[in-house]
């Protein structure tokens, strides 16, 4: 028996800084020593021992066995770590001390994106991957053929060898938004960034219901829940991407309750009654029957509920995607992922709280211009674009009453977008944006936040 580390640290991993930039860890593993002794800890930086980390004693060895407990490490890296006791010695190299954020929710998370000119990796990002292993980050960042929970992967044994063997061969997609999300956060607070990676494709509200998480690795919570623990039990907060699968009629006038749940668990579990939780609005879908996607109505109920969410939950903050291109009938290229992550590093940094709608108004004495007022716009204003796109005047059915001839923001004021209507408008009428399943949608501001689906609102 060697002097081994069976719990608590791993090369390459990032640990969870705490509100002094410090982090600290417990760490338990065996040994071949017999009777009581001391674990000496040293922690290095460029091969220089940090002040108040040279053979230290934190921890101590008894039977065969030992543990240490690690305080007060500062935030930064990369660091070794060396743990030894009476000769023995391992030691763990690359660690970091920054921010982690968990990866969660459906295939938009876990990344569809074509591997394509993806983002690169950067040496002071670090994932936990599916399979419990901490290294760079690197496209694609999830591999469910790898992960020991089966809620993520039902094979095992030589099969899923094989099959893990197969899929680095031919894996053409794949690329997502955390990469691009740490590396921006990254070049804002120069802090280290570690990943969870937890999402899965094609999964529900329902497959990530709290009320699963006695499963284990058997439930998608559950698993969830489980490499957080693995990674130190505390993160900076939670990415999430999901709702496609729930814009159906059965689920989706369910959604914002099982939301709700969903962070109030979170927060409650990981014992952060305050942890921010940042989460893209659904965007564009080609033949959505091929989905599940009942109805236009359903899919925009989905986006209605996720657009009034922040309002409703204190820490939440939401980006849209649907201004940006498909790599597939549903999947946001990889391209478009990029912007994503960029948009939620925004959000996460209290840069830019996100357009969101204030107020819609009729105006005019023939009720011929309406006035769309937005929250969150920087003072730079919307882009000039050759075309607004994306509103429309509907009925409460959904049926379209031709009336927009023109869209453009107003000079005088920037945070507003003036639509010019061909007639009076009858009363009973809704304004959308973004309605459908595949709406044009161009409106987007200077710092590229992009104006979130909406609708119905009444024109009262």
């Amino acid at each position: 028996m060697s002097f081994l580390i069976t719990e608590g640290l791993s090369c390459d991993q990032v640990l969870q800084r705490d509100s002094e930039d410090r982090a600290s860890i417990s760490v338990k593993g065996t040994c071949s020593v017999q009777g009581s002794h001391k674990v000496l800890v040293t922690v290095f930086s460029r091969e220089v021992p940090l002040e108040g980390f040279n053979a230290v004693p934190l921890g101590a060895a008894e039977s065969e066995a030992w543990s240490a407990r690690i305080i007060g490490i500062p935030t930064g890296g990369p660091y070794l770590v060396r743990l030894e006791v009476e000769g023995e010695s391992t030691e763990v190299r690359g660690v970091y001390v920054g921010d982690l954020w968990v990866l969660a929710g459906q295939s938009n998370m876990e990344g569809c994106g074509d591997l394509i000119d993806v983002e690169l990796p950067a040496p002071y990002v670090h994932v936990l991957d599916m399979a419990d292993r901490w290294h760079i980050a690197e496209e694609p960042l999830h591999w469910l053929i790898d992960s020991p929970d089966s809620s993520h992967c039902e094979t095992s044994g030589e099969e899923q060898r094989l099959q893990q063997i197969e899929a680095r061969k031919t894996r053409t997609k794949g690329a997502g938004l955390g990469l691009s999300f740490a590396k921006a956060m990254y070049a804002e607070t120069g802090v280290p960034i570690g990943l969870l990676a937890c999402a899965h494709g094609g999964t529900s509200m329902q497959q990530w219901s709290p009320e699963l998480k006695q499963l284990g690795g058997g439930s998608l919570y559950g698993s969830m829940l489980g490499r957080v623990k693995r990674a130190g039990g505390k993160v900076a907060g939670v990415l999430w991407y999901q709702g496609e699968s729930d814009a159906n009629s059965t689920d989706a006038p369910l959604y914002l309750n099982r939301m709700k749940a969903l962070i109030t668990s979170i927060r409650a579990d990981f014992k952060s009654p305050e942890l921010p939780f940042y989460y893209v609005q659904i965007g564009r879908v080609i033949f959505p029957k091929e989905w599940g996607a009942d109805s236009p109505q359903d899919w925009n109920a989905i986006q209605e509920h996720q657009r009034r969410l922040p309002n409703l939950i204190p820490n939440t903050g939401m980006v849209t995607s649907v201004d940006l291109e498909l790599d597939d009938l549903i999947h946001i290229g990889t391209q478009g992922l990029k912007r994503l992550g960029e948009r939620l590093a925004s959000i996460a940094l209290n840069e830019n709280e996100g357009v969101q709608l204030n107020s819609v108004s009729v105006e005019g004495s023939n009720r011929d211009r309406v006035r769309v007022s937005f929250i969150g716009v920087p003072e730079e204003g919307f882009e000039e674009n050759l075309r607004v796109l994306g509103f429309s005047v509907r009925r409460e059915d959904g049926e379209e009453v031709p009336a927009i001839y023109k869209a453009h923001t107003d000079d005088e004021n920037p945070e507003d977008i003036l639509l010019e209507l061909v007639a009076p408008l009858e009363k009973g009428l809704f304004l959308w944006y973004g309605w459908g399943f595949d709406p044009a949608c161009t409106l987007t501001d200077y710092e590229d936040g992009a104006v979130p689906v909406f609708g119905p609102v009444a024109l009262s």
